[in-house]
């Protein structure tokens, strides 16, 4: 990893003109709704994988392999594109990027049988990181230096509103029509989202000068920024690995019926919701610092999940809990964005292939305790270490920054 000089304090808002507090409103909606679009795309697969299996003819896990077909798109796109799209302004780079995402959401809809739609749901996970790093961005860039946290918090608010409310109703449209409407939907408000952002986001919020690919990439190449996104992936892999295995665990062992499983999931959901808000909050006051807070919260709340996995009131609480680790997001987007100078879009961008990695691991653990015969709630445990992994990470970057204070960035 480089040794290239840092920031010292945290990266600014532009100098851009104030935009009036409605246009500044819309333009937040635009790219939250952006957020929500890609996250129903991506965890509709879970509550469909029935009625996909059945229809495509393949088994349940295979239709697991397109889940993570399109995990790997995010890891392969978030650096390719934003490295690509560096020359673009954003206001361009967001189009161009949202209306990938219809294409690739479309052709998952029309996909005609299961190897087709292995490549579409790549295609569709491409642009997926670079959106997000773009539009943190472009929302901190339009807002008081004060309110970056929760500039970013907004943006990442579609992602968890989309798990609340997204994949509920992705279910239910799968259940009652077919689950090609549902990526045909996500198709529509990808578009819905370039008219709004079209409208609403003026040109000039480009300031900073421009990287060239390799001049991003050497900048990119730090240890805290790598630290940074260590944290994430190996960090937040517990809620993935608690929330894969939700299904089996509700029916296994609290001993609830099938019907029971949408109020699981948006107990994440609204455990997610209340996280991002609450990540905003603890950044503005604590910025890195507040990393070990949501870890901490995380290991206890993980570590009582095997308890609580035995009461359904228990379960949904458990699971709102443990959706509120999604407060690690807004904290490292907006970390990355202060530590990364000169390769902030590719920063932002790479934190959600992280979190993607994050996706991974945590089932991929969680299956190993199970198949050794550890049961369902020792996905708790499970999660348990890697929030733990993640603090020991945490404070080999706090050291790291300690000994090597950030320097002035340029402003967005």
């Amino acid at each position: 990893m480089s040794s290239a000089p840092l920031p010292t304090t945290p990266v600014a808002a532009s100098a851009f003109p104030a935009l009036s507090r409605g246009r500044y409103a819309l333009v937040l909606t635009a790219l939250t709704l952006g957020g929500f679009a890609i996250g129903t795309s991506e965890f509709a697969g879970m509550g469909l994988m029935p009625n996909m299996a059945a229809d495509l003819g393949v088994s349940e896990p295979q239709v697991g392999h397109l889940i993570s077909a399109y995990a790997l798109g995010v890891v392969v796109g978030a650096p390719l594109l934003a490295v690509l799209g560096g020359a673009l302004r954003r206001k361009t780079l967001l189009l161009a990027l949202m209306g990938f995402y219809a294409l690739g959401n479309l052709a998952s809809a029309l996909g005609p049988d299961y190897a087709s739609l292995l490549l579409f749901r790549f295609i569709a996970g491409l642009p997926h990181g670079a959106y997000f790093g773009v539009a943190a961005l472009t929302a901190v860039a339009i807002s008081p230096p004060e309110a970056r946290g929760r500039a970013v918090s907004l943006v990442m608010l579609g992602l968890t509103l989309a798990i609340l409310v997204g994949t509920p109703l992705a279910t239910w449209m799968g259940q009652l029509a077919s689950w090609r409407w549902t990526f045909a939907a996500v198709s529509l408000i990808s578009l819905l989202t370039v008219s709004l952002i079209a409208l609403s986001l003026p040109h000039g919020v480009d300031t900073g000068a421009r990287e060239r690919p390799l001049d991003e990439l050497r900048a990119f190449n730090r240890q805290p920024v790598w630290q940074a996104l260590l944290i994430g992936a190996i960090g937040f892999a517990g809620m993935f690995c608690v929330f894969s295995y939700l299904a089996p665990t509700m029916v296994e062992v609290t001993g609830v019926a099938p019907g029971w499983i949408p109020l699981g999931v948006a107990g994440f959901g609204l455990g997610g919701v209340i996280g991002n808000m609450l990540g905003g909050w603890l950044f503005d006051r604590l910025q890195f610092r507040a990393v070990p807070v949501v870890l901490g919260w995380a290991v206890v709340m993980l570590l009582l999940f095997p308890l609580a996995a035995q009461q359904p009131w228990s379960l949904l609480l458990g699971t709102v809990c443990i959706g509120m680790m999604g407060a690690l997001g807004p904290i490292l987007q907006s970390h990355l964005m202060d530590v990364a100078d000169g390769a902030q879009t590719l920063a932002a961008a790479s934190h959600h292939a992280a979190f993607n990695a994050a996706n991974a691991l945590g089932p991929w653990l969680g299956g190993i305790a199970i198949t050794a015969g550890l049961g369902w709630t020792s996905t708790g445990w499970v999660g348990a270490s890697t929030a733990v992994a993640g603090l020991g990470l945490y404070a080999w970057a706090a050291r790291t920054l300690s000994q090597r204070p950030l320097a002035c960035p340029r402003p967005l």
